[in-house]
């Protein structure tokens, strides 16, 4: 008992010692990766404190202290801003290879979706490069625009006889509802050759539904993540956003999966579809390097970032 009393009085001084040490340990360390400087991080939360909910107002607030580029410590992940229109330059254009890497969020991991997302793929990988050849010569395509062009002035056709039923009516008119459904329809349309949102709901059915989905989804991944700032504590998932983001893509993917079956059961039936669409494109690539096709996941990933996009768009009207 006589030892085991001072080892209490001590044992404080020491994890004090060990944590003032792993602290002063990090700083030269920064120092010795010839860092940009930055304001003086705190220990474990870095400069968390620094950066308020408006995050641009306190980026622009300290690069009049540091400079147009500095390092801030965001818990235990160093991150390197560059606040001024000449930095931009440098990062953007002429570093663009070296500096191209997206630091992934933990929510990404979710079905391994940074393996198979050209938004979260490295340049250099050759699925990211098969994707975005896809992507730029069927969906974003000057003829692929005009052959959608009365496409997209059905949806709008439809959305005005909308508004005006609406408006004769009396109704109160949701514009960001309307706008963001004509979005997804159009999208849909181009993707699957069908609606999956209905201008008709009064938007009691958004539980369950794709733009429910999607809504909770934008909305749990603009939720701070404590992983995000702390990677070894992200197995843990101290907050619980990975397991909800797990749940909303496995229901999306469900009925994203539901829609590609159809696809190849009508493919399959019919032969050659008279009216390609942009899955029929991507279900029909084989790369030029091995012959092969994209498989399911990558499918997924890529077909559930698109309206995900629109939705945050749309968002804001």
């Amino acid at each position: 008992m006589e030892l085991e009393l001072p080892l209490l009085y001590y044992a404080p001084c020491v994890l004090a010692l060990v944590l003032s040490s792993v602290y002063l340990l990090g700083l030269f360390a920064d120092r010795c990766r010839n860092l940009p400087p930055g304001p003086l991080p705190f220990p474990v939360i870095g400069n968390l404190l620094s950066v308020s909910a408006l995050p641009h107002r306190s980026l622009a607030r300290l690069a009049k202290r540091h400079g147009p580029v500095m390092a801030l410590r965001l818990g235990s992940v160093t991150t390197v801003v560059a606040s001024s229109a000449a930095a931009a330059r440098d990062v953007l254009q002429r570093h663009d290879a070296a500096l191209s890497g997206r630091s992934i969020p933990d929510g990404a991991h979710v079905f391994a979706h940074y393996t198979h997302s050209m938004g979260w793929l490295p340049t250099s990988n050759p699925r990211w490069r098969a994707l975005r050849k896809v992507c730029s010569a069927e969906l974003f395509a000057p003829h692929r625009l005009g052959t959608n062009q009365s496409l997209r002035q059905d949806k709008v056709r439809r959305l005005v006889s909308h508004v005006e039923q609406l408006a004769h009516g009396g109704m109160p008119i949701i514009v960001g509802r309307l706008t963001f459904s004509t979005a997804l329809n159009l999208l849909s349309s181009t993707i699957f050759s069908e609606d999956v949102a209905d201008l008709d709901s009064g938007g009691d059915d958004l539980v369950g539904s794709f733009k429910g989905i999607l809504t909770e989804l934008n909305a749990t991944v603009g939720i701070p993540n404590v992983s995000d700032f702390f990677p070894e504590i992200a197995r843990l998932d101290p907050q619980g956003l990975r397991g909800r983001i797990e749940g909303l893509f496995e229901r999306m993917h469900t009925m994203i999966d539901d829609r590609i079956e159809r696809r190849l059961r009508e493919r399959a039936a019919a032969g050659e579809p008279p009216n390609k669409n942009f899955l029929d494109m991507l279900l029909d690539y084989r790369g030029t390097e091995d012959g092969r096709g994209f498989d399911r996941q990558t499918l997924l990933s890529l077909i559930s970032a698109a309206p995900r996009g629109r939705e945050k768009r749309a968002g804001h009207v």
